[in-house]
Parts: structure tokens; C-alpha cells; sequence
């Protein structure tokens, strides 16, 4: 059709061009309707506006702004179309604040400053802008208002948490026009901002009064506004009542489940939804987190054989894939899945990180980091943690400082509260590495210290075995106001418990109930029961367990036996045991330090058949394993394993350490 215009004679309107520039910016070809529009000799302000809009729909931003400025330099005159287009490049753009005022100036000496069309574009970008402030007294000054311009101003009331305001405005409005459903989209979204749903049922009614509910958007919002407070039950008989469920619909009644952990009513849910409606991409991601949660290996196979027959791949359903099978341990498939990426990103590696760390693969996961650099891919705050949690693990102190030099160079410390947990995995690292000294350095530079921070710093006092450090923190930290939790308080029990401090650590775990109003669970009882134990108190741990109300579990009876076998009282040692071995007949370590308990003092009959026992059940306990950094590279050893390729350089070394300590005994 081009070419037959281009070849006729006679007047060409140019409302033909207006369409033929419009075509080809239908098929993507900003090419062809740049060639039309340089053709004609003194295009009119439809055909500028359209221009600078397909360069705006094809995603370039700069050029349309470029011609923009031609377009003020030619003299050409501007119509009520023109500002709204160059708002909505500068909205694309991110530009900040003072573009948008530009904008608004250039607009008002121009004639259009009363336009509500253009109005309502400008409160929009000052909102996006961050500005609130700007655009409110744009809305108060504007002498005509729309529905429009209401929503508009409503809206960024609500994305800047100002739910209140958002209300306000609303009833104001109410007493000039009648929402529609583009409003109560919005004033939906404002109900998840309250704790209580007594806001979001009344806009619930006043949707059903006004005729709204038809709408599919709005009965989804409804849904989601439930889903967001919680309140499962109201989304189960609102979903119930749906004439017509769309994906979306199934996606908010499945997510409301996931997010409860009902893993049963999320798989019956994704099954009845298969009978009626084809899942998404987003349906496959939230039923495999429901499944992640809960290492259902199986089904979640079957899931992602239903991806790949259904065609359903992206990058968020493959990331969560690959972190499904990792804490499923089947670190294979995850591995497999992580090479066959075509793009890996910070998040895909980030994943298989995380993955390889949770299953103790350490080496594995620092290779990966290394192959984000090769890559060139920028690092953000939740890999290094992963990266600092992996030397951790390895015991890198010397690799951990490096990336602790990045950390600071690149600035994500010490800036933003949301890097507290970046600084507190920094802090742990020094801790594991030996290092508890920095690690106080590093707590004490921390401008916003969280709960998580304190009870780090009071656990690494206490695995050092300084106790009365990590007594001293703690009540630096209930002086400046920080309410400590009951992981707290399983740090502090274990601080004193590895210090001896047993009458502190009695008065702290009572304190826990009385003063803090903390009830002590399962785990505060077996910190006590530990510090009896290390102390001598047998019969206070014993009577600390027949006393408790929670069921004893494996742990706390380990922690008696223990302290049984420090003290060699075999009667309770054994006592300890047979209730170790009714809970846990295949766990190999209380077995095994059963056997050391009665070697302690000297019944090696009883040795020798416990060790017959783990042979005939086939127990064998795990080899230890260590590892050493030297010069950038970890070295790992493990225990009756000779694979290292300078084994015999390093018997020699140890061998010759060995006498050279024998000779100064």
C-alpha cells in the first residue's frame, strides 16, 4: 500500500501518513515510520505527537525526548496531546522531580496549565516522581476535576502508605461523582494497608451496592484484599461465589492456602482448577513453593514435567525449580537445570548458591560466585550474604575479609537499615572464623543493629566461651530499649552454659516468663538441662525434664547423657540412652557416645556389644571433615581419605610438629 502511494501522483492527504506511520508502529517497525515521517515535508502536531509516541512504545525513550526538542525548536505548535505524550516519556524515563516540573512550567506558559487531560498526566508523574506534595497542590489548584484525576490523586495517597488521606479523598469525592471501577481497584489496594479487614467489607458492600462486582478485576482485588489480611475463610466463600474464575482468581485462592502452609487444600485447589482452567507460569510458582516448603520430592517432579509438556518457562519458575530440587537435596537436578540456563542472572545464582550452602557444599557454592564474576554479573546484597555464609561454613577468614573489602567499597554497609542483615552475616563470619574481636568491631560500627544483630554477637561471646561478655551485651541491649526474643534467649542460655554460670543461668531463664513475658519452649529447656549437665547438677537436669510440660525429644535427652559422661555416672547415662534410642534407633552419634559414656568408666563388655549392635544395624557414623585456606584456595581434608595431591608434604609437616611438641612435654 506504501508503495502504490509513493508512486501515485496528485494530493496525498495527510491524514494517509498519520495512518501509514501508524501501521508500521502496529508491526514494530519504527524504522518505516521514521522513513514515512521524514518524507513529508511539514508534518502538523498529530503527526509529531504520533511519532514521538511510537519511539515511546518502542522503547526509545531518548529519541522521542530528541525529536520533542526538534519539534520545540521548528516552531511547531503543540495540542492537548502533546504534554501528556512527553509525560509519559518522562515518566518512563525515572527521571526525577525537577524534569517533571520543566514540563509543568513549559505547559502553563503555553496555555494548557487548565487542561485536566494534561492535569491528570502531571499529577500522575509527580506522584511516580515521588512527590506527593507537588501533585496534591496540582489536584487542589486544578478548577475543573475528573473521575480521573481523583483515582489519580487517590492512588498515590495509597502508594505512599498515606491509607487515611486515601479515604478522605475518597468520601470527598463521593459528594461530587460516583466511583467507577478503576476507583475501587484502587481503594482495595488502600484496605491491605489496615490490620483489620472492618474497611475492606465495607468496601466489599459498597461494591455490591454499586453494581461493580461484575467486574473481573474488581472480584480479583476483592479476593486479593482478603488473601492479603488473611482471612482465609472469606477467600474460599468470595472464590466459591465467583460466576467466572480466571486464572488470576485460582492463583490468590492457591497462594492464600500456600501462604498458610495447607499444603492438601493448595494440591486440590491446582487439581480442580486443571478440570476448568489452564494454569500459568505463576500457578506452576506458587504450588512448587508449596511444595518446596513441605520436600514433597514427587510431586513436584511431576509439576515440572507438566511445565515442560505445557510450555510454561521463564526465569522465576526455573529459579524456583532449581531451589525446589536443592532443598529437596537432589543437588543433580538442580544442577542440571542451573547449566542449561540460557541467561543466568544475580537470582538464578543466587539460588543455586543458597542450594549448595544448605547442603554443605560450600567449595561448590564460592565456584559459583566466582562464575557470576567471569560473567560480569554485579553482586547484590543477598549473594554476598550467601557468599560471607559459605567462608563462613569453610572457615575462610582471610577470603571473608576480601569480600568484607568489597562490601565497603561498593557501599552496602552502614547506609540502609535494609542492609542490617548483610552487616549482621559479616559479623557471624568473623565469629565462625575465630575472629571475635572484629566481629565487635563490626557490631559496634553498625549504625541500625536489629535483634538478629544482638543475639548474634551474644552467641558468638557465648561459643567463645566468654560469658560474662555476652551477660554484659545483653544488658547493654535491654538499656537501649531492644526487646529481646527467645532465640535471645537460647543465646544467652548457651553463653552461660558454656562459661559455667549456672546460678545467672537459672535467673535468666526465669526471667524469661516474669520480666520479658517470653514462654520458654523445648529448646530453652535443653539449654538448662546442658548447663546442669556441664556443671555437675545431674539430678537438677533430670528433675528439669520430668518437671517440664513439653514431651522430651532426642535433643534434651542427649544433653543429660552428655553431661552423664563427663561426670561417669553410668545409671543415669544409661537411663538417658534407652530413651535416646526409643526416639532415634537409627541415629548413629548417641550410639556412639553411649559407647564413649560406658568407656569413660571402664565397662568395655558393654563397648564392645554396643559396637556389635552398630554393626548388625549397619550404623556407620559420618567421617569428619575439615578444611584449611591457604593463599586464596581452600583445601579440604576428610577423616581415612589420603586423595590430596601434597598428602605426603603435609604428613611430613605434621609428623615433624609432632615430635617437636613431644620433645617440649
Amino acid at each position: 500500500m506504501h508503495a502504490r502511494i509513493l508512486v501515485s501522483t496528485g494530493f496525498k492527504p495527510l491524514n494517509l501518513f498519520s495512518k501509514l506511520v501508524s501501521l508500521y508502529a502496529r508491526f514494530n517497525d519504527l524504522g518505516s515510520a521514521v522513513s514515512v515521517f521524514s518524507s513529508i515535508q511539514e508534518p502538523n502536531t498529530m503527526l509529531w505527537n504520533l511519532i514521538i509516541r511510537t519511539h515511546i512504545d518502542s522503547g526509545r525513550l531518548d529519541s522521542a525526548l530528541l525529536l520533542y526538542r526538534k519539534m520545540r525548536e521548528l516552531g511547531v505548535s503543540h495540542d492537548c496531546f502533546t504534554f501528556p505524550i512527553v509525560n509519559k516519556a518522562v515518566l518512563l524515563v525515572g527521571s526525577d522531580v525537577r524534569y517533571a516540573g520543566m514540563v509543568h512550567s513549559l505547559a502553563i506558559q503555553m496555555g494548557f496549565g487548565l487542561d485536566v487531560y494534561f492535569g491528570n498526566t502531571m499529577i500522575e508523574v509527580y506522584v511516580k516522581c515521588g512527590n506527593l506534595g507537588y501533585a496534591r497542590k496540582l489536584f487542589d489548584e486544578m478548577p475543573d476535576t475528573d473521575l480521573v484525576s481523583w483515582t489519580s490523586m487517590i492512588s498515590g495517597d495509597v502508594s505512599e502508605g498515606n491509607v487515611a488521606s486515601g479515604f478522605s479523598l475518597f468520601n470527598e469525592m463521593r459528594m461530587e461523582l460516583e466511583p467507577n471501577s478503576v476507583t475501587m481497584l484502587v481503594m482495595l489496594q488502600a484496605c491491605c494497608g489496615f490490620e483489620t479487614s472492618i474497611y475492606g467489607r465495607q468496601v466489599h458492600g459498597y461494591v455490591i451496592k454499586n453494581g461493580l462486582l461484575s467486574n473481573g478485576a474488581v472480584q480479583n482485588s476483592i479476593l486479593r484484599m482478603y488473601a492479603k489480611l488473611g482471612i482465609v475463610e472469606e477467600v474460599e466463600d468470595f472464590f466459591r461465589e465467583l460466576d467466572r474464575r480466571d486464572v488470576v482468581s485460582w492463583n490468590i485462592c492457591i497462594s492464600s492456602y500456600t501462604s498458610k502452609g495447607d499444603f492438601v487444600k493448595v494440591r486440590d485447589l491446582f487439581n480442580e482448577m486443571q478440570g476448568g482452567v489452564a494454569p500459568s507460569i505463576e500457578t506452576l510458582t506458587i504450588v512448587l513453593s508449596a511444595l518446596t516448603k513441605h520436600g514433597i520430592l514427587s510431586q513436584g517432579e511431576s509439576l515440572h514435567g507438566l511445565a515442560i509438556k505445557s510450555g510454561l518457562h521463564d526465569d522465576v519458575l526455573q529459579t524456583s525449580l532449581l531451589d525446589f530440587y536443592a532443598k529437596c537435596g537432589k543437588l543433580e537436578s538442580s544442577d542440571k537445570l542451573f547449566r542449561e540456563l540460557p541467561d543466568r542472572n544475580c537470582i538464578t545464582c543466587g539460588a543455586m548458591m543458597l542450594g549448595l550452602i544448605h547442603n554443605g557444599y560450600f567449595n561448590e557454592a564460592v565456584g559459583v560466585f566466582r562464575q557470576m564474576q567471569a560473567a560480569g554479573l554485579e553482586p547484590g546484597a543477598e549473594i554476598l550474604r550467601n557468599l560471607i555464609d559459605a567462608f563462613a561454613n569453610l572457615g575462610a577468614l582471610k577470603l571473608g575479609k576480601a569480600v568484607h573489602g568489597y562490601i565497603i567499597r561498593k557501599s552496602f554497609c552502614g547506609t540502609e537499615e535494609g542492609h542490617t542483615h548483610l552487616e549482621t552475616s559479616i559479623l557471624n563470619m568473623y565469629i565462625r572464623c575465630g575472629s571475635i574481636s572484629t566481629s565487635r568491631v563490626c557490631f559496634n560500627r553498625m549504625v541500625f543493629k536489629d535483634v538478629v544483630a544482638w543475639t548474634s554477637m551474644i552467641e558468638g561471646y557465648g561459643s567463645h566461651g566468654l560469658g560474662f561478655e555476652a551477660v554484659k551485651l545483653f544488658d547493654l541491649m535491654t538499656r537501649e530499649g531492644i526487646k529481646p526474643n527467645s532465640v535471645t534467649f537460647l543465646s544467652l542460655l548457651s553463653a552461660y552454659s558454656h562459661s559455667g554460670l549456672v546460678t545467672e543461668g537459672c535467673e535468666a531463664f526465669y526471667s524469661m516468663k516474669w520480666r520479658f513475658g517470653i514462654e520458654p519452649d523445648l529448646d530453652h529447656y535443653t539449654c538448662v538441662v546442658d548447663l546442669l549437665g556441664r556443671s555437675g547438677k545431674l539430678k537438677e537436669a533430670l528433675a528439669v525434664i520430668l518437671k517440664m510440660l513439653a514431651f522430651p525429644d532426642s535433643r534434651i535427652w542427649g544433653a543429660l547423657l552428655s553431661g552423664s559422661r563427663i561426670y561417669g555416672n553410668r545409671e543415669l547415662g544409661q537411663y538417658a540412652a534407652q530413651r535416646l534410642l526409643e526416639l532415634e534407633p537409627d541415629n548413629v552419634g548417641y550410639f556412639t557416645l553411649l559407647s564413649n559414656t560406658e568407656a569413660s568408666v571402664g565397662q568395655w563388655d558393654e563397648v564392645e556389644e554396643i559396637r556389635k549392635v552398630m554393626k548388625e544395624n549397619d550404623l556407620k557414623k559420618k567421617p569428619g571433615w575439615s578444611c584449611i585456606e591457604a593463599k586464596g584456595m581452600i583445601h579440604g581434608f576428610v577423616s581415612g581419605n589420603n586423595s590430596h595431591h601434597h598428602i605426603r608434604e603435609i604428613y611430613e609437616v605434621l609428623g615433624c610438629l609432632s615430635r617437636m611438641i613431644q620433645g617440649f612435654i
